[in-house]
């Protein structure tokens, strides 16, 4: 991605796995900002991702407590 630039700061966890590429949960800065909670794809390298979905410490949460209320 030209022109934006990321840090995965902190590797929460690996959702699942498939042809060489993860879906995690990790802290990543972008941009040079506080480092949020973000879901994507990534590539075996992590050189290249997939879309994804970035929450704040307050969307993380909310998305917590909305699973922990789910009967799974």
């Amino acid at each position: 991605m030209a022109g934006i630039k990321f840090e995965i700061e902190e590797k929460l966890g690996i959702l699942s796995e498939r042809k060489g590429w993860t879906k995690e949960l990790n802290l990543v800065s972008w941009n040079n900002r506080k480092a949020k909670a973000d879901i994507r794809e990534w590539g075996e390298t992590h050189e290249k991702m997939g879309k994804g979905i970035t929450l704040s410490r307050e969307e993380l949460i909310e998305l917590k407590n909305i699973l922990n209320s789910m009967d799974l």
